[in-house]
Protein backbone atom coordinates (compact mmCIF):
# COMPACT_ATOMS: atom_id res chain seq x y z
CA UNK A 1 0.00 0.00 0.00
CA UNK A 2 1.89 3.16 -0.95
CA UNK A 3 1.28 6.84 -0.23
CA UNK A 4 -0.40 7.88 -3.05
CA UNK A 5 -3.10 4.50 -2.98
CA UNK A 6 -4.66 6.36 -0.14
CA UNK A 7 -6.69 9.08 -1.58
CA UNK A 8 -9.07 9.62 1.02
CA UNK A 9 -9.04 8.90 5.11
CA UNK A 10 -12.18 8.97 7.05
CA UNK A 11 -11.22 9.93 10.51
CA UNK A 12 -14.02 9.14 13.77
CA UNK A 13 -12.60 11.37 16.88
CA UNK A 14 -10.77 14.66 16.49
CA UNK A 15 -9.41 15.16 20.34
CA UNK A 16 -5.53 15.69 20.59
CA UNK A 17 -5.09 12.48 18.83
CA UNK A 18 -7.49 12.29 15.86
CA UNK A 19 -7.02 15.80 15.22
CA UNK A 20 -2.68 14.96 14.85
CA UNK A 21 -3.85 12.29 12.56
CA UNK A 22 -5.93 14.82 10.37
CA UNK A 23 -2.59 16.87 10.31
CA UNK A 24 -0.05 14.21 9.23
CA UNK A 25 -2.79 13.06 6.53
CA UNK A 26 -3.49 15.92 4.84
CA UNK A 27 0.19 17.04 5.08
CA UNK A 28 0.80 14.32 3.15
CA UNK A 29 -2.04 15.03 0.12
CA UNK A 30 -4.23 13.09 1.84
CA UNK A 31 -8.03 14.10 1.59
CA UNK A 32 -9.53 13.66 5.26
CA UNK A 33 -12.86 13.38 6.28
CA UNK A 34 -13.30 13.62 9.96
CA UNK A 35 -16.20 12.96 12.05
CA UNK A 36 -16.76 14.41 15.93
CA UNK A 37 -19.98 15.96 17.99
CA UNK A 38 -17.68 18.90 19.27
CA UNK A 39 -18.96 21.66 17.69
CA UNK A 40 -15.40 23.74 17.85
CA UNK A 41 -13.95 20.31 15.73
CA UNK A 42 -13.14 22.76 12.98
CA UNK A 43 -10.91 25.36 15.32
CA UNK A 44 -9.45 22.58 17.05
CA UNK A 45 -7.93 20.64 13.96
CA UNK A 46 -7.09 23.96 11.89
CA UNK A 47 -4.94 24.81 15.33
CA UNK A 48 -3.41 21.17 15.09
CA UNK A 49 -2.63 21.66 11.15
CA UNK A 50 -0.68 25.12 11.36
CA UNK A 51 1.57 24.04 14.24
CA UNK A 52 1.79 20.10 11.88
CA UNK A 53 2.68 22.68 8.74
CA UNK A 54 4.94 24.79 10.73
CA UNK A 55 7.14 21.72 11.80
CA UNK A 56 7.51 20.35 8.70
CA UNK A 57 8.00 23.40 6.61
CA UNK A 58 11.17 23.60 8.93
CA UNK A 59 12.13 19.59 8.73
CA UNK A 60 11.38 19.32 4.81
CA UNK A 61 11.21 22.70 3.89
CA UNK A 62 8.89 23.06 0.45
CA UNK A 63 9.17 19.01 -0.35
CA UNK A 64 5.26 18.39 0.65
CA UNK A 65 3.06 17.57 -1.50
CA UNK A 66 0.10 19.60 -2.10
CA UNK A 67 -2.43 20.04 0.75
CA UNK A 68 -4.67 17.66 1.14
CA UNK A 69 -8.79 18.46 1.60
CA UNK A 70 -10.50 18.85 4.98
CA UNK A 71 -14.08 18.17 5.14
CA UNK A 72 -16.24 17.89 8.39
CA UNK A 73 -18.46 14.72 8.17
CA UNK A 74 -22.17 15.06 9.83
CA UNK A 75 -21.83 11.25 11.12
CA UNK A 76 -19.41 8.10 11.38
CA UNK A 77 -21.14 6.51 8.55
CA UNK A 78 -20.41 9.96 6.54
CA UNK A 79 -16.92 10.26 7.38
CA UNK A 80 -15.78 6.64 6.54
CA UNK A 81 -18.12 5.88 3.31
CA UNK A 82 -15.77 6.29 0.92
CA UNK A 83 -12.94 6.08 2.91
CA UNK A 84 -9.47 4.26 1.66
CA UNK A 85 -8.24 4.09 5.23
CA UNK A 86 -9.77 4.83 8.11
CA UNK A 87 -8.89 5.63 11.78
CA UNK A 88 -10.72 5.58 14.96
CA UNK A 89 -9.28 7.90 18.01
CA UNK A 90 -12.03 7.28 20.40
CA UNK A 91 -12.25 8.19 23.74
CA UNK A 92 -10.50 5.10 25.78
CA UNK A 93 -13.69 3.44 26.42
CA UNK A 94 -14.25 -0.46 25.05
CA UNK A 95 -17.73 -0.35 24.79
CA UNK A 96 -17.84 2.86 23.00
CA UNK A 97 -15.17 2.14 20.85
CA UNK A 98 -16.74 -1.68 20.00
CA UNK A 99 -20.38 -0.05 19.57
CA UNK A 100 -18.41 2.56 16.78
CA UNK A 101 -16.10 -0.08 15.29
CA UNK A 102 -19.13 -2.35 14.36
CA UNK A 103 -20.57 0.90 12.80
CA UNK A 104 -17.33 2.07 11.20
CA UNK A 105 -17.50 -2.01 9.68
CA UNK A 106 -20.85 -1.80 8.47
CA UNK A 107 -20.10 1.63 6.43
CA UNK A 108 -16.69 0.71 4.65
CA UNK A 109 -16.01 -1.20 1.58
CA UNK A 110 -14.46 -5.09 3.05
CA UNK A 111 -11.10 -4.33 1.73
CA UNK A 112 -10.53 -0.90 4.07
CA UNK A 113 -8.02 -1.49 6.83
CA UNK A 114 -9.93 -0.05 10.12
CA UNK A 115 -6.61 1.66 12.50
CA UNK A 116 -7.86 2.27 15.66
CA UNK A 117 -5.52 4.68 18.29
CA UNK A 118 -6.22 3.19 21.58
CA UNK A 119 -3.42 3.20 23.68
CA UNK A 120 -3.95 -0.28 25.66
CA UNK A 121 -6.88 -1.48 25.02
CA UNK A 122 -6.87 -5.13 23.46
CA UNK A 123 -7.91 -5.83 19.44
CA UNK A 124 -9.36 -8.73 20.24
CA UNK A 125 -12.29 -7.55 22.26
CA UNK A 126 -12.31 -4.44 20.02
CA UNK A 127 -13.30 -6.26 16.73
CA UNK A 128 -15.73 -8.31 18.54
CA UNK A 129 -18.76 -6.93 17.36
CA UNK A 130 -17.92 -6.42 13.60
CA UNK A 131 -18.70 -8.84 10.40
CA UNK A 132 -14.96 -8.02 9.07
CA UNK A 133 -12.75 -8.63 12.24
CA UNK A 134 -9.79 -9.14 10.18
CA UNK A 135 -9.36 -5.58 8.91
CA UNK A 136 -9.16 -4.14 12.33
CA UNK A 137 -5.70 -3.11 13.58
CA UNK A 138 -4.20 -1.16 16.25
CA UNK A 139 -2.06 1.45 15.07
CA UNK A 140 -1.34 3.54 18.11
CA UNK A 141 0.45 7.24 17.67
CA UNK A 142 2.28 9.35 20.31
CA UNK A 143 1.42 13.15 20.64
CA UNK A 144 2.07 15.40 18.84
CA UNK A 145 1.32 11.86 15.89
CA UNK A 146 2.34 14.79 13.05
CA UNK A 147 5.82 14.85 14.69
CA UNK A 148 6.51 11.94 16.47
CA UNK A 149 7.17 8.80 13.79
CA UNK A 150 6.01 5.97 16.28
CA UNK A 151 3.26 3.81 16.06
CA UNK A 152 2.52 0.39 17.91
CA UNK A 153 0.49 -1.95 15.28
CA UNK A 154 -1.08 -5.23 17.01
CA UNK A 155 -3.52 -7.10 15.71
CA UNK A 156 -6.81 -9.06 17.27
CA UNK A 157 -7.54 -13.08 17.25
CA UNK A 158 -8.81 -12.50 14.24
CA UNK A 159 -6.89 -9.26 12.62
CA UNK A 160 -5.25 -10.70 9.12
CA UNK A 161 -1.46 -10.52 8.57
CA UNK A 162 -2.26 -8.61 5.31
CA UNK A 163 -4.38 -6.72 7.38
CA UNK A 164 -1.11 -5.75 9.51
CA UNK A 165 1.38 -4.77 6.70
CA UNK A 166 -1.11 -3.09 4.90
CA UNK A 167 -1.75 -0.85 7.93
CA UNK A 168 2.41 -0.87 8.48
CA UNK A 169 3.32 -0.25 4.98
CA UNK A 170 0.48 3.20 5.19
CA UNK A 171 1.82 4.36 8.31
CA UNK A 172 5.62 4.15 7.27
CA UNK A 173 4.48 6.49 3.33
CA UNK A 174 3.20 8.94 5.69
CA UNK A 175 6.20 9.25 7.70
CA UNK A 176 5.94 6.93 10.04
CA UNK A 177 8.02 4.11 11.77
CA UNK A 178 6.17 1.08 12.93
CA UNK A 179 6.51 -1.41 15.60
CA UNK A 180 4.86 -4.45 15.57
CA UNK A 181 3.79 -5.79 19.20
CA UNK A 182 4.34 -9.50 18.76
CA UNK A 183 2.11 -10.69 21.26
CA UNK A 184 -1.54 -8.74 22.61
CA UNK A 185 -0.90 -7.53 25.70
CA UNK A 186 -2.63 -4.66 27.72
CA UNK A 187 -0.64 -1.50 27.06
CA UNK A 188 1.46 -2.53 24.42
CA UNK A 189 4.71 -2.20 24.69
CA UNK A 190 5.90 1.86 25.15
CA UNK A 191 3.20 2.81 27.41
CA UNK A 192 3.94 -0.27 29.81
CA UNK A 193 6.95 1.57 29.99
CA UNK A 194 5.32 4.92 30.52
CA UNK A 195 3.07 3.70 33.27
CA UNK A 196 6.28 2.42 34.98
CA UNK A 197 7.82 5.46 35.31
CA UNK A 198 4.61 7.30 35.91
CA UNK A 199 3.70 5.48 38.24
CA UNK A 200 7.26 5.75 40.32
CA UNK A 201 7.33 9.55 39.58
CA UNK A 202 3.63 9.85 41.50
CA UNK A 203 5.26 7.97 44.47
CA UNK A 204 8.19 10.07 44.47
CA UNK A 205 5.86 13.00 45.04
CA UNK A 206 3.67 11.01 46.99
CA UNK A 207 6.61 11.05 49.52
CA UNK A 208 7.45 14.03 49.12
CA UNK A 209 10.97 13.20 48.15
CA UNK A 210 10.70 15.75 44.30
CA UNK A 211 8.25 18.17 42.82
CA UNK A 212 6.84 17.06 39.45
CA UNK A 213 9.56 19.63 38.21
CA UNK A 214 12.35 18.04 39.81
CA UNK A 215 11.46 14.99 38.28
CA UNK A 216 11.27 16.03 34.95
CA UNK A 217 14.65 17.53 35.04
CA UNK A 218 15.75 14.32 36.29
CA UNK A 219 14.82 13.27 32.51
CA UNK A 220 15.35 16.06 30.21
CA UNK A 221 19.02 16.65 31.81
CA UNK A 222 19.83 12.70 32.09
CA UNK A 223 18.49 9.77 30.41
CA UNK A 224 15.67 11.65 28.36
CA UNK A 225 18.57 13.10 26.11
CA UNK A 226 20.01 9.29 25.97
CA UNK A 227 16.50 7.86 25.12
CA UNK A 228 15.95 10.15 22.27
CA UNK A 229 18.70 8.13 19.86
CA UNK A 230 19.11 4.92 21.90
CA UNK A 231 17.11 2.68 23.93
CA UNK A 232 17.68 1.53 27.82
CA UNK A 233 19.05 -2.06 26.51
CA UNK A 234 21.63 -0.39 23.88
CA UNK A 235 22.88 2.18 26.62
CA UNK A 236 23.63 -0.02 29.73
CA UNK A 237 25.05 -2.68 27.25
CA UNK A 238 27.89 0.34 26.80
CA UNK A 239 27.23 1.11 30.18
CA UNK A 240 29.21 -2.54 30.70
CA UNK A 241 32.47 -1.37 29.16
CA UNK A 242 34.20 -3.28 26.41
CA UNK A 243 32.50 -7.24 28.56
CA UNK A 244 29.19 -5.79 27.30
CA UNK A 245 25.29 -6.59 28.65
CA UNK A 246 26.43 -9.57 30.25
CA UNK A 247 29.39 -7.80 32.52
CA UNK A 248 26.00 -4.90 33.14
CA UNK A 249 24.28 -7.41 34.24
CA UNK A 250 26.64 -8.99 36.52
CA UNK A 251 27.74 -5.48 37.85
CA UNK A 252 24.21 -4.13 38.51
CA UNK A 253 21.96 -7.01 38.70
CA UNK A 254 21.89 -7.18 42.31
CA UNK A 255 20.33 -3.68 42.57
CA UNK A 256 17.26 -5.43 40.74
CA UNK A 257 16.97 -6.72 44.76
CA UNK A 258 17.12 -3.67 46.40
CA UNK A 259 14.06 -0.95 47.27
CA UNK A 260 14.47 1.02 44.73
CA UNK A 261 11.69 1.52 42.60
CA UNK A 262 7.68 0.75 43.82
CA UNK A 263 5.64 -0.16 40.87
CA UNK A 264 2.52 -0.60 42.32
CA UNK A 265 1.21 2.83 42.35
CA UNK A 266 -0.05 5.23 45.35
CA UNK A 267 -3.78 5.78 45.49
CA UNK A 268 -4.55 9.31 44.02
CA UNK A 269 -5.77 10.54 47.41
CA UNK A 270 -7.10 14.48 46.95
CA UNK A 271 -4.26 15.60 48.68
CA UNK A 272 -2.09 13.82 46.02
CA UNK A 273 -3.91 15.03 43.17
CA UNK A 274 -3.68 18.82 44.79
CA UNK A 275 0.28 18.79 45.21
CA UNK A 276 0.49 17.53 41.63
CA UNK A 277 -1.67 19.64 40.00
CA UNK A 278 0.07 22.81 42.37
CA UNK A 279 3.44 21.74 41.56
CA UNK A 280 2.86 21.80 37.49
CA UNK A 281 0.70 24.86 37.67
CA UNK A 282 4.11 26.44 39.11
CA UNK A 283 6.26 24.83 36.67
CA UNK A 284 4.59 25.86 33.60
CA UNK A 285 4.48 29.39 35.13
CA UNK A 286 3.19 31.82 32.33
CA UNK A 287 3.32 29.17 29.39
CA UNK A 288 -0.18 28.44 28.23
CA UNK A 289 -0.83 25.02 26.53
CA UNK A 290 -0.40 26.46 23.13
CA UNK A 291 3.38 28.01 23.83
CA UNK A 292 4.08 24.86 25.33
CA UNK A 293 2.77 22.63 22.53
CA UNK A 294 5.32 25.32 20.40
CA UNK A 295 8.47 24.72 22.61
CA UNK A 296 7.82 21.00 22.27
CA UNK A 297 7.64 21.00 18.84
CA UNK A 298 10.83 23.67 18.07
CA UNK A 299 13.04 20.66 20.02
CA UNK A 300 11.46 18.02 19.18
CA UNK A 301 12.55 19.70 15.34
CA UNK A 302 16.22 20.11 16.65
CA UNK A 303 16.64 16.54 17.87
CA UNK A 304 15.10 15.18 14.98
CA UNK A 305 17.15 17.18 12.80
CA UNK A 306 20.29 16.60 14.92
CA UNK A 307 19.15 12.75 14.27
CA UNK A 308 19.12 13.24 10.85
CA UNK A 309 22.37 14.43 10.03
CA UNK A 310 23.78 11.34 11.81
CA UNK A 311 20.98 9.52 9.82
CA UNK A 312 20.50 7.58 13.26
CA UNK A 313 17.35 6.16 14.85
CA UNK A 314 14.13 8.72 14.32
CA UNK A 315 16.30 10.99 12.53
CA UNK A 316 16.84 7.87 10.00
CA UNK A 317 13.04 7.81 9.83
CA UNK A 318 13.10 11.09 9.22
CA UNK A 319 15.92 11.44 6.40
CA UNK A 320 13.98 8.02 4.41
CA UNK A 321 10.22 10.34 4.55
CA UNK A 322 12.67 13.17 3.13
CA UNK A 323 13.91 11.18 0.14
CA UNK A 324 10.57 9.52 -0.49
CA UNK A 325 8.69 13.10 -0.61
CA UNK A 326 11.69 14.22 -3.34
CA UNK A 327 11.04 11.07 -5.27
CA UNK A 328 7.29 11.23 -5.21
CA UNK A 329 7.32 15.03 -5.87
CA UNK A 330 6.37 15.96 -9.67
CA UNK A 331 8.80 18.20 -11.22
CA UNK A 332 7.55 21.24 -12.86
CA UNK A 333 6.28 21.24 -16.52
CA UNK A 334 8.78 22.80 -18.56
CA UNK A 335 5.91 23.93 -21.10
CA UNK A 336 4.78 25.52 -18.20
CA UNK A 337 7.80 27.71 -17.57
CA UNK A 338 9.78 29.99 -19.34
CA UNK A 339 13.18 28.70 -19.89
CA UNK A 340 14.33 31.23 -21.40
CA UNK A 341 14.25 33.63 -18.15
CA UNK A 342 15.69 33.25 -14.85
CA UNK A 343 13.70 30.28 -12.93
CA UNK A 344 11.33 30.88 -10.32
CA UNK A 345 11.50 27.89 -8.77
CA UNK A 346 11.59 28.14 -5.19
CA UNK A 347 9.46 30.37 -2.59
CA UNK A 348 9.55 30.37 1.39
CA UNK A 349 8.45 32.16 4.44
CA UNK A 350 11.22 33.64 7.22
CA UNK A 351 10.40 32.17 10.21
CA UNK A 352 10.54 33.77 13.60
CA UNK A 353 13.32 31.53 14.72
CA UNK A 354 15.49 32.83 11.48
CA UNK A 355 15.79 36.00 13.27
CA UNK A 356 18.77 37.18 15.15
CA UNK A 357 19.16 39.59 17.59
CA UNK A 358 18.87 42.43 14.79
CA UNK A 359 15.50 41.58 14.07
CA UNK A 360 16.81 40.57 10.80
CA UNK A 361 17.43 37.18 9.48
CA UNK A 362 20.53 35.51 10.50
CA UNK A 363 23.35 35.17 7.98
CA UNK A 364 23.55 31.26 7.46
CA UNK A 365 19.60 31.17 7.08
CA UNK A 366 20.45 32.82 3.71
CA UNK A 367 22.33 29.90 2.87
CA UNK A 368 19.46 27.45 3.41
CA UNK A 369 17.62 29.29 1.58
CA UNK A 370 20.12 29.39 -1.86
CA UNK A 371 20.76 26.01 -0.80
CA UNK A 372 17.23 24.69 -1.09
CA UNK A 373 16.77 26.96 -4.28
CA UNK A 374 19.76 24.68 -5.82
CA UNK A 375 17.81 21.49 -4.65
CA UNK A 376 14.84 22.83 -6.53
CA UNK A 377 16.81 23.92 -9.62
CA UNK A 378 18.21 20.29 -9.59
CA UNK A 379 14.56 18.50 -9.14
CA UNK A 380 13.15 20.49 -11.88
CA UNK A 381 16.04 19.38 -14.13
CA UNK A 382 14.70 15.21 -13.33
CA UNK A 383 17.57 14.98 -10.49
CA UNK A 384 15.40 12.27 -8.59
CA UNK A 385 15.90 9.32 -6.13
CA UNK A 386 16.99 7.00 -8.89
CA UNK A 387 19.20 9.30 -10.06
CA UNK A 388 20.90 10.11 -7.00
CA UNK A 389 21.28 5.83 -6.48
CA UNK A 390 22.16 5.54 -9.77
CA UNK A 391 24.16 8.44 -11.39
CA UNK A 392 25.48 10.95 -8.14
CA UNK A 393 24.75 14.91 -8.62
CA UNK A 394 26.07 18.17 -8.75
CA UNK A 395 27.29 19.24 -5.52
CA UNK A 396 27.71 23.11 -4.58
CA UNK A 397 31.60 23.70 -4.27
CA UNK A 398 31.56 27.36 -4.06
CA UNK A 399 29.23 30.33 -2.89
CA UNK A 400 29.44 34.42 -3.01
CA UNK A 401 26.65 35.39 -1.18
CA UNK A 402 25.54 39.27 -1.37
CA UNK A 403 23.29 40.98 1.66
CA UNK A 404 21.17 43.97 -0.07
CA UNK A 405 18.22 44.20 1.52
CA UNK A 406 16.87 43.39 5.27
CA UNK A 407 13.99 40.47 5.72
CA UNK A 408 12.10 40.06 8.82
CA UNK A 409 10.05 37.19 10.28
CA UNK A 410 6.95 36.70 8.33
CA UNK A 411 8.60 38.02 4.88
CA UNK A 412 7.65 35.98 1.50
CA UNK A 413 11.20 35.21 -0.33
CA UNK A 414 10.63 34.52 -3.77
CA UNK A 415 14.28 33.11 -5.73
CA UNK A 416 15.08 33.17 -9.11
CA UNK A 417 17.61 31.08 -10.91
CA UNK A 418 19.65 32.17 -13.93
CA UNK A 419 22.19 29.55 -15.72
CA UNK A 420 25.54 31.22 -16.47
CA UNK A 421 27.10 28.41 -18.22
CA UNK A 422 27.36 24.59 -17.87
CA UNK A 423 29.48 21.93 -19.13
CA UNK A 424 29.44 18.37 -18.70
CA UNK A 425 30.84 18.14 -15.24
CA UNK A 426 29.72 21.83 -13.76
CA UNK A 427 27.05 23.87 -13.72
CA UNK A 428 27.40 28.12 -12.96
CA UNK A 429 24.32 29.65 -11.22
CA UNK A 430 23.35 32.33 -9.67
CA UNK A 431 20.30 32.96 -7.58
CA UNK A 432 18.42 36.42 -6.66
CA UNK A 433 16.29 36.22 -3.98
CA UNK A 434 13.69 38.85 -3.81
CA UNK A 435 10.67 39.82 -1.11
CA UNK A 436 7.23 39.09 -2.18
CA UNK A 437 6.15 42.13 -0.84
CA UNK A 438 7.56 44.67 -2.66
CA UNK A 439 10.03 43.03 -5.07
CA UNK A 440 12.69 43.95 -3.60
CA UNK A 441 16.25 42.24 -4.19
CA UNK A 442 17.04 41.42 -0.70
CA UNK A 443 20.41 38.76 -1.60
CA UNK A 444 22.34 37.04 -4.41
CA UNK A 445 24.04 33.82 -4.32
CA UNK A 446 27.00 32.86 -6.93
CA UNK A 447 27.31 29.47 -7.32
CA UNK A 448 29.35 26.57 -8.60
CA UNK A 449 28.40 23.19 -8.62
CA UNK A 450 30.33 20.10 -9.40
CA UNK A 451 28.80 17.00 -10.56
CA UNK A 452 30.20 13.83 -8.80
CA UNK A 453 29.89 10.23 -9.76
CA UNK A 454 28.04 7.86 -7.54
CA UNK A 455 30.71 5.46 -8.58
CA UNK A 456 33.75 6.98 -8.01
CA UNK A 457 32.78 10.00 -5.82
CA UNK A 458 34.90 12.29 -7.51
CA UNK A 459 33.50 14.70 -10.31
CA UNK A 460 32.45 12.92 -13.60
CA UNK A 461 29.62 13.91 -15.92
CA UNK A 462 26.07 14.30 -15.84
CA UNK A 463 24.40 11.74 -17.67
CA UNK A 464 20.51 11.13 -18.89
CA UNK A 465 17.86 13.32 -18.63
CA UNK A 466 19.02 15.58 -16.28
CA UNK A 467 22.48 16.14 -18.10
CA UNK A 468 20.65 16.88 -21.43
CA UNK A 469 17.93 19.31 -19.07
CA UNK A 470 21.13 21.28 -17.57
CA UNK A 471 22.20 21.70 -21.32
CA UNK A 472 19.05 22.68 -22.46
CA UNK A 473 18.86 25.50 -19.76
CA UNK A 474 22.23 26.64 -20.19
CA UNK A 475 21.64 27.11 -23.81
CA UNK A 476 18.04 28.58 -23.30
CA UNK A 477 19.53 31.03 -20.78
CA UNK A 478 23.14 32.11 -22.89
CA UNK A 479 21.66 35.42 -23.67
CA UNK A 480 20.30 36.45 -20.67
CA UNK A 481 22.06 40.03 -19.56
CA UNK A 482 24.74 38.67 -16.83
CA UNK A 483 23.28 40.08 -14.19
CA UNK A 484 24.79 42.75 -11.80
CA UNK A 485 26.80 40.91 -9.08
CA UNK A 486 28.15 38.18 -11.51
CA UNK A 487 31.99 37.86 -11.22
CA UNK A 488 32.26 39.73 -7.98
CA UNK A 489 35.18 39.37 -5.66
CA UNK A 490 35.44 40.62 -1.96
CA UNK A 491 38.13 43.51 -2.31
CA UNK A 492 38.62 47.16 -0.72
CA UNK A 493 39.46 48.26 -4.05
Amino acid sequence: MAAHSIARAGLVGGGVIGAGWAARMLLNGIDVAIFDPDPEIERKVQTVLAAARRAWDKLVPGALPAQGHLRLASSVEDAVADADFVQESLPEREDLKIAILARIDAATRPDVVIGSSTSGLLPTRLQSGMAHPERLVVGHPFNPVYLLPLVEICGGAQTSTQTRDRAAAFYSAIGMHPLHVRKEIDGFIADRLLEALWREALWLVNDGVATTEEIDDAIRFGAGLRWSFMGTFLIYRMAGGEAGMRHFLAQFGPALKLPWTKLEAPELTQELIDAVAAQSDDQAGDMTIRALERQRDDCLIAVLSGLRGQDYGAGQTLASYARRLMEQAPAPLASSIDEGRPLALHATDVAPEWIDYNGHMTEHRYLQVFGDTTDALLRHIGVDAAYLAQAGSWFTVETHIRHLGETHAGDRLVAATQILGADAKRAHVFHSLFRGSDGQLVATAEQMLLHVSKDTGRAGPATGVPAARMAELATAQADLPVPDGAGRRISLG
